[in-house]
């Protein structure tokens, strides 16, 4: 079993540039395994956009891995997109983990650039084939509803061989989207249960379709935060996720201790997970000291609970 930890963002919550990267090199040294940026394209909550974040991590860094959770393909152009992927992936020298979704219709994106959102399935569908024979072949014809190629190519292409091309979504359609397209799956607002319900539908429609996925590329994501769920930073979190996705947010968010926030990655774990983003509730100095008691008090145990094969 290979159990990896990572964090990620969604609204920028620092100050400035300064304290972004004081909060990136601490994850850097501490051992964090990846970063992720959400992504979000129109908003008036500041939100770093998602690959210009990567190809900034890719400089920075050198031991990080790092990802966009998760892209939303009917927003973005397939081959500009392949291409600064695999941009990111070659100056990085392999660290990318691109991941791709459909987008929330709750978005604003949608009304604010005039886009269908009963048009995201097949953007969606047409835009993972078009991206994934643009990483492995020379040339690349298409005629799709939506998008048409001639003799396209990208060069360099990815170091990585494979890719990895990781979706998220828990709706049907997402599972059969996973199971033919993906290399992994990973989760957004969904609890451990519908997790655990989403892994076992996806490894059912990848026997149909004739595939496998690794056992260890099934990933979760929740909120974190060392103390009380009454202050107020969480509750109002709290309040936003419960309205927002009409779920139980004491089922999702992981609030207390380290003990706290190891018991909920062993549920997920035992539905099938084992790759995690997790989010640090608050802002600014809040964020970096949430992430310094993770890096200190529950990776280690992560690391023995679940150590990674030699």
């Amino acid at each position: 079993m290979s159990v990896a930890v990572g964090l990620g963002l969604m609204e920028f919550p620092f100050a400035g540039a300064a304290d972004y990267w004081r909060w990136v090199d601490l994850c850097e040294a501490g051992g964090v395994d990846s970063l992720w940026q959400t992504d979000r394209l129109v908003s008036r909550q500041p939100i770093l956009e998602c690959l210009t974040a990567v190809a900034a991590l890719a400089g920075r860094t050198r031991r990080l891995r790092f990802g966009m959770n998760v892209v939303s393909l009917a927003l973005r152009d397939p081959v500009l997109l392949a291409k600064q992927c695999a941009t990111v992936d070659v100056l990085s020298e392999g660290r990318l983990l691109p991941a791709f979704g459909i987008g929330s219709p709750l978005g604003p994106e949608w009304q604010a650039l005039d886009i269908d959102t009963r048009t995201r399935g097949r953007r969606t569908d047409e835009s993972l084939e078009i991206i994934a024979r643009l990483w492995r072949e020379e040339s690349v014809d298409f005629a799709g509803k939506y998008y048409r190629l001639s003799a396209a190519s990208i060069s360099p292409r990815p170091v990585q061989p494979d890719l990895p091309m990781w979706i998220g979504g828990s709706s049907d359609a997402a599972v059969r989207r996973t199971a033919r397209y993906g290399t992994g799956w990973q989760g957004g607002a969904e609890g451990p249960a519908e997790a655990g319900r989403v892994v076992a539908a996806i490894k059912l429609a990848a026997v149909e379709a004739g595939r496998v996925i690794d056992e260890d590329h099934y990933g979760a994501a929740f909120p974190f935060y060392f103390g009380s769920a009454s202050d107020s930073v969480v509750s109002g979190a709290m309040a936003a996720y419960a309205k927002r996705t009409n779920r139980d947010p004491a089922r999702y968010f992981a609030i207390g201790d380290e003990t706290a926030i190891l018991d909920r990655i062993a549920e997920y774990v035992d539905v099938g997970v084992q790759k995690f983003i997790l989010r640090p509730v608050g802002d600014g100095a809040s964020v970096l000291a949430q992430t310094r008691q993770l890096i200190e008090k529950v990776l280690p145990q992560v690391g023995m609970k679940w150590p990674k094969a030699a």
